[in-house]
């Protein structure tokens, strides 16, 4: 398992940008997939971005094209550039190791970090 910490988050205007990051304790970090998870409220958690190790890459429909995800084996870290910001990406973002089948309603974990608060306003 990994121990998580996002951060990066913050209140901009529709049109703006955030960049987020990630820092990942654990020795399985080097060779897991990793992705970007959100949840807004009253709806569930969602997969929107996800990272192998040798870097390929693949996002939701509702933020491709807008959000780049990207990784650093060495120093640990997933970091999430997310352009043209939209009311509806309004959530807390959080990080986690991607399990298959995640695409949809990400399957149960055991741990989750403190997540990162992205708010887009009108």
């Amino acid at each position: 398992q990994v121990r998580l910490v996002e951060s990066g988050g913050g209140l901009v205007q529709a049109g703006g940008s955030l960049s987020l990051s990630c820092a990942a304790t654990g020795s399985a970090f080097r060779i897991n997939p990793m992705g970007w998870y959100r949840q807004a409220p009253e709806k569930q958690r969602e997969l929107v971005a996800a990272i192998t190790r040798l870097g390929r890459t693949n996002y939701a429909d509702s933020v491709k094209g807008r959000f780049t995800i990207s990784r650093d084996n060495t120093k640990k870290m997933v970091y999430l550039k997310m352009n043209s910001l939209k009311p509806e990406d309004t959530a807390v973002y959080y990080c986690n190791v991607y399990q298959e089948g995640d695409w949809g309603l990400p399957r149960p974990r055991d741990y989750w970090g403190q997540g990162t608060q992205v708010t887009v306003s009108s």
